[in-house]
């Protein structure tokens, strides 16, 4: 990211930056919609999209009907008549009944006609858990769009990746699965200079340097990956900390120059760990660094079991502790 400050400098939550960039996205290109359940007159259950219809009118911010399917399906058409449609799916566990129109047309269309017809959307999904939130809502099926050639697929991190990364996908011609960390909505400010320069949509990032284990995280598990380094260093013990940012296609260039230096990896997810992204990240790793490899990759997420009621979610989701005892583990080979 730019590093200097400029006059357009502001410090805003994720909830406030992915707004700005919605907005920013609109101002520029009027083939830009939004469409979505309740995401215009309320602006969407986590506000992310307040305010919006009132500027830019009801045909480019749409109340949809409680239909994901139709949703998607609706979008589909849309961006093969030249329209930018971003759509939003109110919570993660709600994306299934648009499964089929995801993996089948939004993902295939491109190749089925041969090159001859782009899917330009953007499919908004708030993902993970952490917010108390009952059944449905606090999932992270992520893997099953990666697992799905046609699609990208990104996960910010931060108010000032959310602000640049939305505008990106925005921008691609190519359909984007847009994950965005729930429990960050509304977490923590950044300073988000909309003049920088951001750093490309499909890469990875390292944002804390370390020498004894490389720690990989995207979504929510990067501020637990921060927090853990912090804890670590406290013991003399120096964590690398990658953001991957984007999950398909997966930047490994900086994945595989951290590891060479360390010689350990250790991925966190909220995701099952059985098939998780985890499982790539552990094969790739293994594969392209194995001979600087010191101990296995080991990979830490939620348990193989339907995600809990609120009030045990905690013990659910990966944490300090798991992501450090990992850690002990690896330094242990």
């Amino acid at each position: 990211m730019g590093t200097q400050q400029g006059q357009g400098t502001q410090r805003v939550t994720l909830a406030k930056a992915l707004n700005a960039g919605l907005r920013r996205a609109m101002e520029d290109d009027s083939k830009v919609l939004l469409m979505g359940e309740d995401v215009g007159k309320l602006g969407g259950v986590f506000r992310i999209t307040d305010g919006l219809q009132k500027d830019f009118g009801e045909d480019r911010v749409i109340d949809s009907p409680l239909a994901e399917s139709g949703i998607v399906g609706t979008a589909v058409g849309m961006a093969m008549r030249g329209f930018r449609p971003v759509v939003e799916i109110q919570f993660d566990g709600f994306v299934y009944p648009a499964y089929d129109q995801i993996v089948c047309q939004v993902a295939k269309i491109h190749y089925r006609s041969r090159g001859r017809v782009k899917m330009p959307m953007v499919i908004r999904i708030p993902f993970g858990g952490g917010i108390g939130a009952v059944e449905h809502h606090s999932e992270s099926p992520e893997a099953q769009f990666a697992h799905t050639p046609g699609l990208k697929v990104v996960a910010c991190s931060n108010p000032v990746d959310g602000y640049w990364m939305i505008q990106q996908a925005i921008a691609s011609d190519d359909p984007v699965i847009f994950l965005e960390p729930k429990r960050q909505y509304h977490a923590d400010k950044a300073d988000l200079d909309t003049s920088a320069t951001p750093d490309p949509l499909f890469t990875s990032r390292v944002v804390r340097r370390g020498t004894d284990c490389t720690v990989l995280a995207y979504g929510p598990t990067v501020k637990t990956a921060l927090k853990a380094a912090e804890a670590a260093a406290s013991d003399g013990t120096s964590l690398e900390v990658i953001d991957l940012r984007t999950l398909s296609p997966l930047d490994m260039g900086p994945v595989h120059e951290s590891v060479r230096r360390t010689g350990r990896a250790v991925v966190v997810h909220e995701a099952h760990v059985n098939l998780g992204m985890g499982s790539e990240l552990a094969a790739r790793v293994t594969e392209e660094c194995f001979y600087s490899l010191e101990a296995p990759v080991l990979r830490v997420g939620g348990f193989d079991a339907p995600y809990p009621a609120s009030r045990i979610e905690e013990d659910f989701l990966p944490d300090l502790d798991r992501l450090l005892d990992a850690v002990d583990r690896s330094l242990a080979f």
